[in-house]
């Protein structure tokens, strides 16, 4: 069985701004949204064929970055709204019209226009003369690719997921913890066995969702009131009570490493276990994810040792403390 997921790039969340008229001389006009490929989609992993519904959402408003606990962030609009922009846009496998871009993110058009020309104009985005709908740029694919050749984790974490991958016949990634404390596949390997799970470079998830997000949980030093709002908002395929993922925080706190079984996505496991940088910071996290039916609790006991001992020399070689 194979569970392909899409490139996920998630638009900003927070309240709207205000719409305001076009601008003389910007026409506008707008084609029907398409259709996706049969399946369901959880939080960037997508099971084809499958009968249930789709619960992805629309790209929220715009929204000023949520800023990291004890450092000052000066809203600056016009960043802002050209990352919602690239966000929204990486969203959507089809090119989109200025009205719809502007529809979505709750913006001007007239301001809309003149940040895609910029973005046009740096090759980040295209435009289509011939349908006025925009896409991302090839200027993208060089910014991606000096993010993944810079050195650091996304190598380092390579040779370890393949062993993973290798020696226990799953999908083994190298997760990163976003400032906005979002959860982004940095580097991957996948087993050869002929049913596997699959997700994609760049794949972005909800802050607390599976075990990772219990590892986020367990040592972010959130106070339980916030994790619990932040909790009601995840969406799962069999969503575990607030009692029952508290308790399993705990647990992880305390041995080290996180398990989502069936959670998630049903029939799938998934463990986790946390690289930590400078000063014991939660940056990274290496993931596992298989089958539930091929993965009972002695083969998931030792996989999370063997995951555990490579978490540590990683964050020995990252600047952690190992």
């Amino acid at each position: 069985m194979d569970i392909p997921a899409p490139h996920s790039l998630m638009a900003l969340f927070g309240a709207p701004l205000h719409p305001g008229p076009v601008a003389p001389g910007d026409g506008v006009t707008d084609g029907a949204a398409s259709q996706g490929e049969n399946g369901f989609t959880l939080a960037g992993l997508k099971l084809t064929n499958s009968p249930m519904a789709t619960r992805s959402k629309s790209a929220p408003p715009v929204a000023a970055p949520v800023p990291t606990k004890g450092v000052r962030v000066r809203p600056v609009p016009a960043v802002t709204r050209s990352i919602a922009i690239l966000r929204l846009l990486g969203e959507h496998k089809q090119p989109l019209t200025l009205k719809t871009v502007a529809q979505e993110l709750d913006l001007v058009p007239s301001t809309c226009l003149h940040i895609l020309r910029v973005l046009v104009s740096e090759d980040l985005v295209t435009l289509d003369p011939a349908t006025k709908r925009y896409a991302l740029g090839t200027g993208m694919i060089s910014l991606a690719r000096s993010v993944l050749e810079s050195g650091g984790f996304t190598q380092l974490v390579h040779p370890v997921l393949d062993r993973l991958a290798a020696q226990f016949g799953v999908t083994a990634m190298g997760v990163e913890i976003t400032a906005r404390q979002t959860v982004m596949v940095l580097a991957l390997s996948r087993s050869s066995q002929p049913f596997r799970v699959h997700t994609d470079v760049g794949s972005q998830f909800e802050t607390l969702v599976s075990a990772t997000g219990r590892l986020i949980a367990a040592y972010s030093g959130e106070a339980w009131p916030a994790l619990k709002e932040k909790f009601a908002r995840v969406v799962w395929d069999k969503a575990p009570t607030y009692t029952a993922w508290k308790k399993e925080v705990e647990l992880t706190r305390s041995r080290g490493w996180s398990l989502d079984r069936d959670n998630f996505m049903a029939g799938i496991t998934v463990v986790a276990v946390p690289v930590f940088a400078t000063g014991g910071r939660l940056v990274h996290t290496l993931v596992v994810v298989g089958l539930s039916s091929q993965m009972g609790a002695a083969v998931v006991q030792q996989l999370a040792q063997v995951m555990q001992r490579e978490a540590a020399d990683l964050s020995r070689l990252v600047g952690g403390a190992g």
